[in-house]
């Protein structure tokens, strides 16, 4: 191993100091280093306390606006699966259409639950208190609701009415019962893994750049293509299998909505916060 190894943005020394570069040079390398995790950190440690310090009204009408925008997920992927071939490469294609609605709520800054678990636990890591836990709880128990409350109204306007074509809702009710096909531990396991990689994205956009949007699509269109239920997007396609009289309520909670909630958490707190926090907990530590 040599000593040429740029450090992470922000470090000094390094690659940096090199005796073969000029000032001008040395910036250049500096510009085009990618950014260090604790860099990142911070970009979302201050989106939390953002999120933490917004009033409930605030909360809730950006949360309202995502579960809208999020439906957009069911309706794409349906749309472009009714227009595919029965063949083993549809599903790869109309995974696709899964990320729309992420695209929408991410780029348009509005406040989505799975991604609010994450930032908004950032703060509470860094400094434990009572005040900031209740803070924590209230932002995520306010941004749910108001996510789930529009992905009802999408299952119950897609189910009950004729806005939609017959081939489109055919593929709604596919995914429907795709959704709520597994038992309360398969689907909480595979909610794990979707909460895991939305937490993860999250972690990859402060570095993104103009990449942003990609990652989002490819992301999202994993979630799709594994089959993990996501707890808002997944809602409408649940509701719909609800409201059309293909699944009973009952259904809709302890098939989809219990353990999807469950895993979906664990995922994007446990998995991606703590263990990405882990690593630069000491260097926080050394600049408080």
């Amino acid at each position: 191993m040599g000593n040429n190894e740029a450090p992470a943005h922000g470090q000094k020394g390094g690659g940096y100091d090199s005796p073969h570069l000029d000032e001008r040079e040395k910036k250049q390398a500096e510009q085009r280093a990618p950014i260090g995790p604790l860099v990142i950190h911070e970009i979302i440690h201050a989106q939390g306390m953002e999120e933490l310090e917004r009033t409930l009204p605030g909360l809730v009408w950006s949360g309202l606006a995502a579960g809208l925008s999020v439906g957009f997920s069911f309706l794409t992927e349906a749309t472009i699966s009714s227009h595919l071939p029965q063949a083993s490469w549809s599903p790869l294609l109309a995974s696709f259409g899964y990320s729309i609605g992420f695209l929408i709520v991410i780029l348009g800054q509005q406040q989505l639950f799975t991604e609010t678990t994450l930032t908004a636990l950032i703060p509470l890591l860094g400094q434990r208190s009572l005040a900031l836990a209740q803070q924590t709880l209230r932002v995520w128990a306010a941004v749910l609701v108001a996510n789930l409350v529009p992905t009802l109204l999408w299952g119950w306007v897609s189910a009950r009415t004729n806005l939609f074509p017959d081939a489109t809702r055919a593929a709604m009710l596919e995914l429907s019962q795709s959704t709520m096909a597994h038992s309360f531990g398969h689907t909480f396991g595979l909610a794990l893994i979707a909460g895991w990689i939305i937490g993860l994205m999250v972690w990859l956009l402060p570095a993104a750049g103009v990449t942003k949007p990609f990652i989002i699509v490819l992301l999202t269109t994993l979630v799709a293509l594994l089959g993990t239920p996501h707890i808002i997007a997944g809602s409408a396609e649940a509701f719909f299998g609800v409201a059309s009289g293909h699944a009973s309520i009952t259904d809709y909670f302890f098939r989809f909505m219990i353990p999807t909630l469950l895993g979906n958490t664990a995922g994007g707190t446990v998995l991606a916060a703590l263990l990405n926090h882990a690593p630069i907990r000491d260097e926080l530590k050394a600049s408080d």
